[in-house]
This record gives C-alpha cells, sequence and structure tokens, in this order.
C-alpha cells in the first residue's frame, strides 16, 4: 500500500507546481462530491424523512427523529478521523483519500434503496441510521486527508491560508449540488417526489465517485508525507500518540469550531423544516436561496484563507467568530417575518460569518500538528466538534423553537456557541508563515 503512495523522486519547480495544482482539484472535488452526499442527506431529513420513516408521529416528532438519523452521521465523524487519521499518518494521504471516498460514496448509493416504513416498518429507519453512520465514517477521513493533501503541496509560506481553503470550497459545492438535485428532481418528479424522486439523487452519486477515484488515483503523495516514509518517522500508534502528546491542539481545534459549525447546521438543514414545516414557505423558493448563499460562498471561502495569509489565521478567524455571534439575531429576525424578500437575504447572507471562520480553519488546524501526527490530529480534533456542534444543531435548534415559539432562542443558542468559540480560538497556536514541513516539539 505505501509503495503506491509514494514519489519517484525530487521534482523541479515545473512539475512540483504540476502536482500542486493536482493535488488542489483533486482535494476539492473529492471533497465536494463527499459533502454532495452528507448535505443531500441533510436535505432529505428536512424535507421527507420525517413523512416517510416515522409516519405515526406528529409533525415535530417526526422532524425530530428524522434529525436523530441524521446526527448519527456526525457520532460516525470522530471514529470515521481516528480510523483514517491512523492509516494517513501510517501509509499516505493519498491511499486513505481513496477509502473514504468509496466509503461514503457506497453508503450514500445505498440510501437510494431503502424501504419505507409502509413496507418494512421500523427497519427502513434502522438501516437508514446505519448507512448514515457509515457517511459519517466516510466524511470523518476525508476532511484531514483533503487539507493536508493540498496544503503540503505548498512550499509558499504565505499562500497556505489560501491553498488550504480550497478543500473548504467543497462544502459549497456539495451543498449547491445537493440543492441543484433536490430541486431538478422535485421538479421533475412532481406530486411523485416523495414515492420516488428523492431517491434519483442518492442514486446518481454513484457516477460521482468513480469521477472522484479517477481524479484521485492520478496524484502522488505529498511531499511531507513522503519525507516522512524516506526517514522512517512514521508512528505505529498515530491516533494514541497524538491525544498523548498535543491533546491541547484537539481540545482547542473542537471547541473553536462550536460558531462555525453549529451556525452551519442550522443555515443549511434546520432552515427546511423551520421555513417550510413551520412558516410554511414554498420549498424550492428556499433551496434556491441556499443555492446562491452556496455561490456566495465559493468567494468568501477563499477570500477568507487568502486574507489569513496576510493577517494572520487566528486574526482571521476571531474576526469571523465576533460576526457570527452578533448575526443569529439579524438571521432570524429577518426569517421570523416570513416575508420572502427578508428570509431569501438573510439565508444568502448566513454563509458569510462562516466562510470568514472555515476559510482559514483548516490551516490553522492543521498547521498546530507536527507532520507525522497531523492527520490524526487534525481530522480528531475537526470532527470531535461534530458530536458537540454539528449534529446536535438542529435538533437543539428544533427542540428550542419547541420550547419558546422564536427564533431567538435559536440566536441566544449560537451566540453561546460563538463566545465558546471565541475563548478556544484565542488559545489556539498560529503557525502563519512558518515552516511546516519539520517536526514539531509535539
Amino acid at each position: 500500500m505505501a509503495m503506491a503512495t509514494t514519489t519517484v523522486g525530487p521534482l523541479d519547480d515545473v512539475e512540483h507546481s504540476a502536482q500542486l495544482r493536482k493535488a488542489v482539484v483533486a482535494a476539492t472535488i473529492g471533497t465536494a462530491i463527499e459533502w454532495y452526499d452528507f448535505f443531500l442527506y441533510g436535505t432529505a431529513a428536512g424535507l421527507v424523512f420525517g413523512k416517510l420513516y416515522f409516519p405515526n408521529q406528529n409533525p415535530l416528532s417526526a422532524t425530530l427523529l428524522a434529525f436523530g438519523t441524521y446526527f448519527v452521521g456526525f457520532v460516525g465523524r470522530p471514529i470515521g478521523a481516528a480510523i483514517f487519521g491512523h492509516y494517513g499518518d501510517r501509509i499516505g494521504r493519498k491511499a486513505t483519500l481513496i477509502a473514504t471516498l468509496l466509503c461514503m460514496g457506497l453508503a450514500t448509493f445505498a440510501i437510494a434503496f431503502v424501504p419505507t416504513y409502509e413496507s418494512i416498518g421500523i427497519w427502513g429507519a434502522v438501516a437508514l441510521t446505519v448507512l448514515r453512520t457509515i457517511q459519517g465514517i466516510g466524511v470523518g477521513g476525508e476532511w484531514g486527508g483533503s487539507v493536508l493533501l493540498a496544503m503540503e503541496w505548498s512550499r509558499t509560506h504565505n499562500q497556505r491560508g489560501l491553498v488550504a481553503s480550497w478543500p473548504q470550497f467543497g462544502v459549497p459545492c456539495g451543498l449547491l449540488l445537493s440543492s441543484l438535485a433536490v430541486m431538478a428532481f422535485s421538479a421533475w418528479s412532481g406530486a411523485d417526489f416523495l414515492t420516488w424522486g428523492w431517491r434519483v439523487p442518492f442514486a446518481l452519486s454513484i457516477v460521482l465517485v468513480g469521477i472522484g477515484l479517477w481524479i484521485r488515483l492520478g496524484i502522488l503523495e505529498t511531499p511531507v508525507f513522503q519525507k516522512l516514509l524516506d526517514t522512517k518517522k512514521t508512528e505505529h500508534a498515530p491516533i494514541l500518540e497524538v491525544i498523548k502528546k498535543q491533546p491541547k491542539e484537539i481540545i482547542l481545534s473542537a471547541l473553536l469550531r462550536m460558531s462555525e459549525q453549529a451556525p452551519f447546521y442550522v443555515f443549511t438543514a434546520f432552515v427546511f423544516a423551520y421555513t417550510v414545516g413551520t412558516l410554511k414557505m414554498d420549498r424550492n423558493f428556499i433551496l434556491d436561496a441556499v443555492m446562491v448563499a452556496a455561490l456566495v460562498s465559493f468567494v468568501t471561502i477563499p477570500l477568507a484563507g487568502h486574507i489569513s495569509d496576510r493577517i494572520g489565521r487566528k486574526n482571521m478567524y476571531l474576526i469571523g467568530v465576533v460576526v457570527m455571534g452578533l448575526f443569529g439575531f439579524l438571521y432570524f429576525g429577518m426569517v421570523d417575518t416570513a416575508i420572502p424578500s427578508a428570509v431569501f437575504i438573510a439565508i444568502v447572507l448566513s454563509l458569510i460569518p462562516h466562510d470568514m471562520q472555515y476559510g482559514p480553519q483548516a490551516a490553522l488546524i492543521a498547521e498546530a500538528f507536527t507532520p507525522r501526527l497531523r492527520y490524526s490530529g487534525a481530522s480528531l480534533g475537526y470532527q470531535l466538534a461534530s458530536v458537540i456542534a454539528g449534529g446536535p444543531a438542529p435538533l437543539i435548534a428544533t427542540a428550542l423553537f419547541a420550547a419558546y415559539h422564536t427564533g431567538y432562542a435559536i440566536a441566544i443558542y449560537i451566540a453561546i456557541c460563538s463566545a465558546i468559540s471565541l475563548v478556544s480560538a484565542a488559545f489556539m497556536p498560529d503557525y502563519t508563515g512558518q515552516d511546516i514541513s519539520a517536526e514539531y516539539d509535539a
């Protein structure tokens, strides 16, 4: 396995630049495919899973149960981080990323064929839960490898924030693709959307997996990991080693994501149940707004990564945290009016404070870990946030609205997440502009 991931020798500047471009493209496209799969489930959970797999519940309970199956995908993400982080630091970034893509893609494809409650009772929900867990394991190993694949090919210290932000760019790509797919097959299937239309985007994911595999098989291993192989400095048990030697960085990585990840899933998953189910707004109108928000992120994520190369990773991140803490109140103030123009603007703006953090986040977290433990440490810290932030967010938002009947309760929740992230990010080490190929004192 290791033999397949090595380079053939030193590369000249032209060859190195070509490999950097290939690595960035492979990381970004592969990540976009994985997030297409992950977000597709979130959209379906908000729109159809409650009705199809929990039909005997009232609408609120059905939504909570649907988001419960959604949550287990986040529980799987730290598991995936541990499994694939181990192999990413043992045998290489490239081979591990091929495995994560297969894991996610095959699980998503299988979701298209899960029978409903009407056919097999509660076992349909059980099957969804198992497949969602496998999705989570796949995406749990994806992020760390994609970021390192791009970042570790960068020779210039003052562009790593931008380079590492491109795999993050895969998130709005996946969000846009999944929203487009749901909208297209919703229009095509019409009244049959609940019967079969929602299944087609899941089945089509197998085509995207094939494309992603073809791209990833054509890249070389990163120079940083190749150096570890050549000098025989890989760790036997990198997950245990990073927990022992860099626990602070793991905990801070998870906590600083609270203000980025929890609001993101409120803005992109809970928003469907809230606006369509509670405010009785048109499903396709909300999909349109989310797609425009994703298009805005095409600019704001790499821009934030680029700015972090100029003003520092931590400074850029802290600005984004503060903006997010305040924005939640504006967001729900506009959405609660149920005025289409106000709701549309709120949704389109919602990902900007997220992107101000998400752009520099990849480099901020990955740079904090020494090379031989980087895949394991960065993946584990990043994905632990899924259990405390992203996964519970739609559930917490639904429960808060049920208890207080106002979106401002959810805005307070977002502000609390931002306060936690503000403190955590302040204590995170910042390696902007420093050499990340040499081992740290870890």
